[in-house]
C-alpha cells in the first residue's frame, strides 16, 4: 500500500509541476487528470457547488480505472480521496442545504446530476440519519493499539448522529458509525450510496462486486480520549460531580437486528476502558455483523446497589423505547460484575434472612415502600438479560477493601449529598447492617468488603440467565489460594458457571489475548445457543 501511495504522489507531482512533457499512455493520462481535477477541488475559495462538481468529476476518472490492470491502484486511491471529501462537502455545505436531495453540478463545462440512494435494512445507511462526517484517516487512533482497517474501494467516513437536544442513550459527541461512501456513475448520472462494511462484505461499483474501503477502529477513537485514570479517580472520589453521567450509552446506532452488547466497567474506571476490546471483538467479522455494543457508564464510588438500580433503570428505558430489541448480553469488569449480576438475579425479602432473620427485620422495618433503598435491594431478574460474563468479579468480595487500602477508600469518597441524606434517613440506626461494618455508610469499598450482605444475599440466589468466568491468575497461588492481585479465587469462582477460563494475568486482564479469545468464543458461544449463528 505505501509503495502504491508514494508512486501515486510522485506521478501527481509531476503533473502539478508540468514536468510531463511525452503524451500519456491513455490510463496513466485519466488517473493524472483525476489527480488534477481533485487537486483543484480541494481549493476552498472556489464555490462548493463547483467544488463538488470536480469531486465528481475526479471520481469519474478515476472509476473508469477500477478494473485496470496498469493503474487500478491509483485510481483506487483518488477515487476514495474523492468520494470521501465529496461526502463532508456536501454535508457541511451551506449549512447541510445540498446534502440529501438532487443536485445538478457543474465544472469546466461538465455537468453531474447527482442523487442520493436511501437507506436500506440491507446494509445501505439512510442519509438523513447523519448529521455530520469525518474522514476516518483524520480521527486520532492513538489509543487504539491496533487498527481494524480494511483496503477496498469507496470513501471510509466515522459518521456522526447528533441532535439537539441528545436522544436517548447518545454519547455527549453523538453516535458514531463506519460508513463508506460510494458514488456509481452511469454518463453523468451519479448516486451516492452510503455503506454499512459490517452488514455489506462486497458492493456492486464499476460493473464489479467491490471490498468496501472501510475503517472500524476511527468511530470508537472518535469518542473523548480523556485521561481515564483520572476520570475514574474522580468518579471514585468526587462523586457528586460525575452523578450526571450515569447512563447506557449506544457506540453505535441501534439496530433490533443484532444482540446488544453491553459492557459494564469496575471501580477506578470508566466505559473508555472498554474501547480495545471492544475493537477487538469486532475484528471478527461475525461478530461484527451480529452484536452491538453499548455501555453503562457510573461514578464508582456509589454502593454496587445504587449502581445496579441505575443500570436496571437504564435497561428498562431501554427495553420501553425498543421493545423489539433481543435479549442482552452483558459483559462485566470487576465490581461491573456485580452490577450486572444484580440485572440477572431476584433478591426477595426472604434472601435477606442469609444474614440472619432478626437483622434482616430490624433493617427492613425503617425500609418504605418504594424507597430508593428497597428497590435497590429487593428487585426481580431482568427476563431479558441473555448471557453473562464476568471478568475478575468479586463476587464475594475483596479483602482489599478490608485492609489499609480499603479505609483510605472510605475516607476520600464522597457521596452526594442528597444521597447520602437519603440513606441516612432510610437506614437510620441499622446502616451497619446495611455495610457489614459499624458506623461507616455505604460506598463502593464497603460494598466490596466480603461481610457486606448484599453479597452474601446475591450469592444466595441461583442467577437466571447462562453465565460464564474469566479469571485471572498471577501464579503466585494455587486452587482457592490463587489471585489476580485484588480478587482471589475463592471469591471469583462460581460452581455453577457454564465454564470457567483462568487467564495468566492480573486483575486488569481485559486486553490480554488470552481473554479475549475466550470473549469471542462466549460471543459466538451465544449467536449459536440462541438461534443467530448463520
Amino acid at each position: 500500500m505505501k509503495s502504491h501511495s508514494i508512486s501515486l504522489w510522485f506521478a501527481g507531482a509531476l503533473v502539478f509541476s508540468g514536468c510531463v512533457s511525452k503524451p500519456l499512455p491513455p490510463e496513466e493520462a485519466s488517473h493524472r487528470s483525476a489527480a488534477v481535477h481533485l487537486k483543484q477541488a480541494g481549493t476552498k475559495t472556489t464555490p462548493d457547488a463547483q467544488r463538488a462538481a470536480l469531486y465528481l468529476r475526479s471520481a469519474a476518472e478515476a472509476y473508469e480505472l477500477l478494473g485496470s490492470s496498469s493503474s487500478s491502484e491509483a485510481g483506487r486511491v483518488i477515487y476514495n480521496k474523492a468520494v470521501t471529501d465529496l461526502t463532508v462537502l456536501l454535508r457541511n455545505a451551506d449549512q447541510g442545504k445540498m446534502w440529501n436531495r438532487p443536485l445538478t453540478l457543474a465544472a469546466d463545462g461538465i455537468t453531474y446530476r447527482l442523487r442520493f440512494a436511501p437507506g436500506t435494512k440491507d446494509g445501505v445507511w439512510s442519509p438523513r440519519y447523519f448529521t455530520g462526517f469525518k474522514p476516518a484517516a483524520d480521527v486520532d487512533n492513538g489509543t487504539i493499539h491496533s487498527r481494524n482497517h480494511q483496503d477496498g474501494i469507496g470513501g471510509a467516513l466515522v459518521g456522526v448522529h447528533k441532535t439537539e437536544p441528545l436522544e436517548a442513550f447518545s454519547p455527549r459527541v453523538g453516535i458514531a458509525a463506519p460508513v463508506t461512501a460510494f458514488v456509481d456513475f452511469k454518463g453523468r448520472d451519479a448516486t451516492l450510496t452510503l455503506i454499512d462494511a459490517g452488514k455489506r462484505p462486497k458492493f456492486g461499483v464499476a460493473g464489479k462486486q467491490q471490498v468496501p474501503e472501510a475503517d472500524f477502529s476511527a468511530p470508537l477513537a472518535y469518542y473523548p480520549q480523556k485521561s481515564e485514570l483520572w476520570n475514574g479517580l474522580m468518579g471514585a472520589f468526587r462523586v457528586t460531580h460525575y452523578m450526571g453521567l450515569t447512563g447506557l450509552y449506544q457506540l453505535e446506532p441501534y439496530d433490533p437486528d443484532r444482540i446488544p452488547l453491553i459492557f459494564v466497567h469496575g471501580l477506578i474506571s470508566t466505559p473508555q476502558m472498554w474501547r480495545n476490546v471492544i475493537n477487538e471483538v469486532e475484528k471478527d467479522p461475525v461478530l461484527r455483523a451480529r452484536y452491538q455494543c453499548l455501555v453503562f457508564g457510573y461514578p464508582t464510588g456509589n454502593p454496587p446497589a445504587y449502581s445496579g438500580l441505575r443500570l436496571r433503570e437504564e435497561l428498562a428505558k431501554f427495553e420501553q423505547l425498543h421493545p423489539e430489541a433481543r435479549p442482552y448480553v452483558l459483559v462485566g469488569h470487576s465490581m461491573g460484575g456485580l452490577v450486572s449480576r444484580m440485572q440477572a438475579e431476584t433478591l426477595d425479602r426472604e434472601a435477606w434472612n442469609v444474614i440472619g432473620k432478626d437483622k434482616a427485620d430490624k433493617f427492613f422495618a425503617h425500609v418504605e415502600k418504594g424507597s430508593l433503598v428497597e428497590r435497590a435491594t429487593i428487585f426481580k431478574a431482568n427476563p431479558r438479560v441473555g448471557r453473562l460474563i464476568f471478568i475478575c468479579t468479586p463476587h464475594r468480595g475483596s479483602e482489599m477493601a478490608l485492609g489499609r487500602i480499603g479505609e483510605l477508600g472510605r475516607r476520600l469518597i464522597s457521596l452526594p449529598v442528597d444521597l447520602t441524606g437519603t440513606l441516612t434517613k432510610s437506614m437510620a440506626d441499622t446502616m451497619d447492617i446495611a455495610t457489614g461494618a459499624k458506623g461507616r455508610l455505604p460506598n463502593s469499598v464497603t460494598g466490596l468488603s466480603p461481610s457486606n450482605p448484599m453479597l452474601k444475599a446475591l450469592d444466595s440466589r441461583p442467577i437466571e440467565a447462562p453465565y460464564h468466568t474469566i479469571l485471572g491468575d498471577r501464579g503466585k497461588g494455587d486452587g482457592p489460594l490463587s489471585s489476580d492481585g485484588v480478587v482471589k479465587y475463592w471469591s471469583s469462582h462460581l460452581t455453577h458457571a457454564k465454564s470457567e477460563c483462568v487467564v495468566p494475568g492480573p486483575h486488569g486482564a481485559c486486553e490480554m489475548p488470552q481473554t479475549i479469545e475466550e470473549l469471542r468464543r462466549l460471543l459466538h458461544l451465544h449467536l449459536k445457543e440462541s438461534g443467530k449463528g448463520r
